[in-house]
């Protein structure tokens, strides 16, 4: 068993302290963000390194590569892909046409990821789009119509896992309608329940089965006045094991997201006695590792199991594309969708 984190390193290459720190951690997984990569065989050596630590061939590696303005993987060294919006734009004209191009893009993705060494994207993003609402979202979620969102989600979703790349949808139970970016403050939606379960919830009910989920660090009175969702042990029981119906893996969006208030030792405690089966931790900083790590736990048998579950789920038959085959994939994206 191994401890219930997920942490980001550094740089490049991984510091002497990060490689203490990790081998007496034994964290779940990592995350990795632009400033650990470089080059494909760069990325590479850096992921198995990281899983050299955890003894573990198959140890989760994450990233968020949805296409678009949240990509890691960029060029030159990796061929372009596109955010979530023109898909669904596209399936208001042509359903067969945005079903074909959205599992191109994740063929494309789940080939890029793979070869780099990472199994794990951060994506699809299941938000709703509220014209309204901060930008944060905006593009990177397929429509403002939830049911659109739950189909061409849960087609990701699958098609990632059929192609071996374990999907990560988020912000669950939906950051789309807050007015404020949770990286620098707690958004606070004020929707009714009913308006919540309406919109919000349905893409996630309809992509439940998904191996993995991330929280939205957002304040819905409604459900909770005291404590936003991935702190609160009413929403993630309640609401997303519940009434949502989600049971695979729930990871807290990042600790060092200014949405969360108090100290690192007690923002990790806070979240998995919520219920939080993984602590997500991104920037690599050194004494909030240390902090986080004097309230951690060993991942106890539940999740574990739920860890074992995804695992055999996952395809193992994706034949990885040529980069002239990836070229040819993004530039038919580019003309279908653009």
């Amino acid at each position: 068993m191994r401890n219930a984190a997920i942490f980001g390193c550094e740089g490049l290459t991984l510091t002497t302290e990060e490689i203490s720190f990790f081998k007496d951690m034994q964290p779940f997984g990592f995350i990795l963000f632009a400033r650990n990569v470089d080059t494909p065989e760069q990325v590479k050596a850096l992921c198995d390194s990281l899983r050299d630590i955890v003894k573990d061939p198959d140890a989760p590696i994450l990233i968020d590569q949805e296409g678009g303005r949240v990509r890691r993987l960029r060029p030159p060294h990796w061929v372009d892909s596109f955010p979530m919006e023109p898909f669904g734009n596209l399936y208001e004209r042509d359903k067969e046409t945005a079903i074909e191009a959205l599992k191109l893009q994740c063929d494309l993705q789940s080939s890029q990821l793979l070869t780099a060494g990472i199994n794990v994207t951060c994506a699809p993003c299941l938000d709703i789009r509220f014209k309204d609402a901060h930008d944060i979202i905006g593009d990177r979620s397929f429509s403002t119509d939830p049911e659109i969102v739950g189909l061409l989600g849960k087609i990701a979703s699958d098609q990632f896992m059929k192609n071996g790349v374990y999907s990560i949808i988020k912000h669950i139970p939906g950051h789309g309608r807050a007015y404020a970016d949770s990286h620098l403050e707690l958004p606070v939606v004020e929707a009714s329940a009913q308006s919540l379960r309406d919109i919000d919830f349905k893409p996630f009910i309809s992509v439940k089965d998904a191996p993995m989920a991330m929280t939205a660090h957002i304040l819905y009175p409604v459900f909770d006045k005291d404590n936003c969702a991935t702190m609160s042990s009413t929403f993630i029981e309640d609401v997303i094991r519940k009434e949502i119906g989600f049971d695979g893996l729930i990871m807290t969006d990042d600790l060092s997201m200014k949405a969360l208030s108090g100290d690192f030792t007690e923002k990790t405690r806070f979240c998995l006695d919520a219920g939080c089966d993984l602590i997500l931790h991104c920037n690599g900083d050194m004494s909030e590792m240390k902090d986080i790590s004097k309230s951690l736990n060993v991942m106890d048998s539940l999740s574990w199991s739920r860890w074992e579950s995804a695992k055999s789920r996952l395809g193992d038959g994706f034949k990885l594309l040529t980069r002239y085959e990836e070229e040819t994939a993004s530039e038919k994206l580019r003309e279908l969708l653009l």
